[in-house]
């Protein structure tokens, strides 16, 4: 590298991801790289904000880690900035030596099946979003009066955190920073009972164990497992899940729930395993009135892996609420190589791969599940995001002409005033900090950590009246917002 000039990385998504490549830019480079974030929504923290269920305030605790990487003196924050649409690929390569793509995997996989759009079906992703207060999905119709069952399809930890709010007690739910809209149609749920189903068995369901467990502490519901059912699903050997601690660990905890006998609560999470759904069928009304399931069994395939195969054997639940908890999906940003059957931007070890040449595309990285697809857990992003940057920065100090990019111009103020003039709204990380203490008064006569601002006018009316980036911003405070920083 040369010793004349700042290194400029735009990252894209303030996810941890985002923020664990950021923070390992600035901390594992010389004191030349100056890092910019963009961000779609006002808010930063992407899945801890919005994924994270609000009773595990814990693992939310995650950020203070990345307020940290926030307040570096390189680090800048552009909140409510949407790329391909504010500011283009092209944009951002005219300004920076490198592009970090951290936007995660925002999407759902839908189950393909006949009445997936039927009323009280939904997406796990969505209905996530919706009791978490993204802004996204404040305006979803979740209707918890049409039913007593409702089914989860899925075996990882979305789906165990889905079926846990739906059963979780008003008073377990009130000093959490769930939606207030949420809260609302919760604590009126008729919902009883929640059906998890897993197309394979119990050993190859990638709950991880504390999820698991924490079911069998719930207040108000008992936890189901039929030992029929979980010996026929363990009947076929799995080498690979013997293999694996975890996946060891949640076969104890089901057998042990399995020979538990009800305490007798008011509801009741049920957890069944080679199931599938093939149709969901709708009520008179048009609503989803019932599920039809298939049997599955495990047969090996040929790396060894057990894959779920459907037998004859058919079964109906009546449930007028599902919710789809199969995986998530990346998707595609204009401009950006993208892999549509993997849903992730093609890559080797976090350098982007220009699918038509095979090639690196210079100057452009990628981290977090649009880099590997949605898997692990949110620390697994602190590694795969050291790799990523160990690869920037490799090609920088390489100095390779194949990967290594020169933008046409480096100047800090010049892509402030850019996206400030495409995005007039722009919300600094400032405004953000605003955002947050507002959230956090909101709370606190309740005992409640925050009261979320679910909508984007809310946010930017905050953003803008209680901190230095609003209209009355003036002299060094002024300066210091277009730069993106503002005072602290």
């Amino acid at each position: 590298m040369s010793h004349l000039s700042p290194i400029r990385i735009a990252v894209i998504g303030s996810g941890p991801a985002g923020f664990y490549a950021a923070g390992h830019l600035l901390k594992d480079a010389d004191e030349r790289v100056e890092v910019d974030m963009i961000e779609r929504l006002p808010t930063p923290w992407g899945l801890v904000r919005s994924g994270v269920a609000p009773d595990h305030p814990k693992i939310k605790s995650v950020t203070r880690i990345y307020e940290k990487t926030a307040a570096h003196p390189r680090f800048r924050y552009f909140g409510n900035v949407t790329f391909g649409e504010h500011v283009s690929r092209a944009d951002l390569l005219a300004h920076y030596h490198a592009i970090v793509y951290a936007t995660g995997s925002p999407s759902d996989r839908p189950l393909g099946i006949e009445g997936e759009e039927l009323p009280g079906s939904h997406a796990a992703t969505e209905f996530v979003g919706w009791y978490n207060g993204h802004p996204d999905n404040t305006d979803l119709e979740v209707d918890l009066l049409c039913s007593e069952r409702a089914v989860v399809v899925g075996n990882g930890n979305v789906a165990l955190d889905v079926a846990r709010m739906l059963v979780l007690a008003p008073e377990e739910l009130a000093p959490t920073d769930t939606a207030d809209h949420a809260l609302d149609v919760l604590a009126a749920s008729r919902v009883n009972e929640v059906v998890v189903l897993g197309r394979r068995g119990p050993a190859q369901a990638a709950f991880t164990n504390p999820e698991l467990l924490e079911l069998g502490e719930l207040h108000d519901a008992d936890v189901i497992v039929h030992a029929e059912e979980l010996e026929r699903a363990l009947a076929v050997h799995d080498a690979q899940a013997e293999e694996d601690v975890t996946c060891r660990k949640n076969v104890e905890i089901l057998r042990s729930y399995a020979e538990r006998a009800p305490h007798g609560h008011s509801k009741r999470i049920v957890l069944r395993f080679l199931l599938s759904p093939v149709a969901l069928h709708g009520d008179d009304a048009g609503h989803l009135g019932s599920v039809e399931l298939v049997r599955n069994e495990l047969v090996a395939s040929d790396d060894g892996a057990l894959r779920a195969s459907a037998t004859d054997e058919r079964e109906t639940l009546e449930a007028g609420l599902l919710f789809r908890a199969i995986g998530y999906r990346g998707i595609a940003l204009p401009d950006v190589p993208f892999d549509e059957r993997a849903a992730v931007i093609p890559n080797e070890g976090g350098r982007v791969i220009d699918p038509a040449t095979g090639s690196q595309a210079p100057g452009e990285y990628v981290v977090g599940w649009i880099k590997r697809g949605p898997s692990g857990v949110i620390g697994t992003n602190k590694k795969d995001a050291q790799e990523t940057v160990d690869a920037l920065l490799a090609d920088l100090a390489g100095g390779d002409a194949g990967s290594v990019h020169v933008p046409a111009e480096t100047d800090a103020g010049a892509i402030a005033s850019l996206l400030r003039a495409a995005q007039p709204e722009l919300v600094t990380y400032s405004g953000w900090e605003a955002i947050d203490r507002h959230e956090r008064a909101l709370g606190e006569p309740a005992g409640r950590p925050r009261v979320k601002l679910t909508r984007i006018e809310e946010m930017l009316r905050v953003a803008a009246a209680e901190s230095p980036d609003g209209d009355e911003a003036s002299g060094e405070q002024a300066s210091a917002t277009l730069s993106g920083r503002g005072p602290r």
